[in-house]
């Protein structure tokens, strides 16, 4: 059996790209409100470590939960799922 299997893993979309090796990571989600019970949009920004520093804003990436990597990182990518639609255009132009 795989050691990690355990691990949370999630995608979300990179808004930021803060230092070296260091992403933020927009994770969208859906939550009922506690008295009302209507679906509300929810956000949370996740810090990441990109290794090979490959992600850009706007691309959408699949990330892994791991050790405390700094005082916020508690994240790396896995892999970049699509790269960003901004950055696609550009470089056929």
């Amino acid at each position: 059996m795989d050691e990690r299997s355990h691990r949370k893993d999630l995608i979300g979309v990179v808004i930021s790209r803060t230092g070296n090796k260091t992403i933020k990571v927009a994770y969208a989600y859906k939550a009922p409100h506690p008295m009302y019970k209507k679906e509300m949009k929810r956000r949370t920004i996740l810090h990441a470590h990109d290794e090979v520093n490959e992600c850009q804003c706007g691309d959408k990436v699949e990330l892994m939960e791991t050790r405390p990597l700094s005082r916020l990182k508690r994240w790396r990518v896995v892999r970049v799922v699509s790269k960003s639609p901004q950055l696609v255009e550009s470089k056929k132009a």
